[in-house]
């Protein structure tokens, strides 16, 4: 009786000594097994459109920054960079002449308008002559008019001196000499008036082609007026002109901007990768045929891993970033790697899923949540990238 009792209170003093030890080494650390390694998974898609070439890596492949993936057929590429290089050229051989013809337009429109200005003078100045000459002509014609009627009545004086001077020579009572006088002056002012109606047709003459060149210089004046309002449009047709030369200028851009979209189209026809790292899940294979934004594999960067960590919100009380953390690869045995707290998500990972818990729908049932914790490595503890993302693993953050 007595050595059993003896050995009950050894197994009460080791289970207590046990739980003693247990809660104190668990004093101050809170642990999870729902956790996995996390890294960035970068998707590499097709920019361009076509039927791949070459595909230059494989599932697994350890690649560099810039490295070449996949190529696609680039010659319906070249052939539209070249086309668009033929439309640039076109484009800037127009914006030159349109620019040649600016300038001849204005410099012409400039020049116009000075000889139509010369010529509405010039114009002017002949209308001024011909309307002096119009009054000059008209002063004669009205100085011969005069003449003439002192001419006729001269005439009429010297017929009726010789008919009265034939009767007295008749009757002896005049001498032959005076009436031969009287005969030569009558015919002298017949001669008068034929010189005087000479002189008013000569004048009438002068008045009638005074008056067709005043005509034709009023002629002259319309033709220079309608010449100086046309070339008064010149500032509407050099807009027009320089209109046209912008729009060329526009359309040079224009083919500029297209040369270097066919110029990154045949860039892209080789995709690169982005970042360093591990090829993963290539879906794409030489003679497919891809389109623009089509998923054809992921690069895993490992030399960027953390750790997710999903902690109940009974854990988080004392959790601070910072922390120290011991993580435990179950992959690996139980290898331990040293990490931090970086940070605490926002919300528990159930907010985050596709169909977030309503309990406002009356069914509710209090269900412990869990929250991520990211938890970064201290240093380089893992130089042959050994920690793969969606490894599980056993975080231990120290909080005390």
């Amino acid at each position: 009786m007595n050595t059993r009792i003896r050995i009950v209170a050894v197994v009460v003093v080791v289970l207590l000594l046990g739980g003693g030890i247990y809660y104190w080494m668990t004093l101050g650390r809170e642990s999870t097994d729902d956790a996995q390694v996390d890294a960035h998974v970068t998707p590499v898609a097709a920019l361009v459109g076509g039927t791949v070439a070459k595909v230059s890596v494989a599932d697994n492949q350890k690649v560099e920054a810039g490295a070449e993936l996949v190529v696609i057929d680039s010659r319906d590429y070249e052939i539209a960079l070249a086309r668009a290089q033929a439309s640039l050229a076109d484009a800037k051989a127009e914006a030159a002449a349109s620019h040649a013809t600016g300038v001849v337009t204005t410099t012409t429109a400039t020049s116009n308008v000075s000889t139509a200005k010369g010529g509405v003078t010039q114009a002017e100045s002949g209308i001024s002559e011909a309307e002096h000459g119009v009054a000059v002509a008209q002063a004669r014609l009205r100085t011969a008019q005069a003449r003439l009627r002192e001419q006729e009545a001269n005439s009429t004086k010297a017929t009726r001196d010789v008919e009265r001077l034939k009767g007295l020579l008749a009757k002896d009572e005049i001498a032959q000499q005076q009436y031969d006088a009287a005969v030569a002056s009558a015919a002298a002012a017949v001669a008068g008036v034929e010189s005087a109606q000479a002189q008013v047709s000569e004048a009438e003459a002068s008045i009638q082609a005074s008056q067709s060149r005043l005509s034709q210089a009023h002629t002259g004046r319309e033709q220079a007026g309608a010449e100086l309002r046309t070339a008064e449009t010149a500032p509407q047709q050099v807009a027009a002109v320089h209109a046209r030369a912008d729009a060329s200028a526009a359309k040079v851009q224009l083919a500029e901007v297209a040369v270097k979209q066919a110029e990154l189209n045949l860039q892209r026809t080789k995709v690169i990768a982005p970042i360093a790292g591990i090829v993963s899940k290539r879906a794409v294979e030489p003679g497919q045929i891809i389109q623009p934004g089509q998923p054809l594999m992921t690069v895993i960067p490992l030399e960027q891993v953390w750790i997710t960590a999903n902690f109940k919100e009974t854990q988080l009380k004392d959790m601070r970033v910072g922390q120290k953390v011991l993580v435990e690869v179950d992959a690996y045995g139980g290898r331990e790697f040293e990490g931090k707290v970086e940070s605490i998500a926002a919300a528990t990972g159930s907010r985050f899923s596709l169909l977030p818990p309503d309990n406002a729908s009356g069914n509710f049932v209090k269900v412990v949540q869990r929250i991520p914790v990211k938890i970064v490595l201290d240093g380089n503890q893992d130089p042959e990238r050994l920690l793969r993302p969606g490894m599980s693993v056993t975080p231990t953050v120290y909080t005390r």
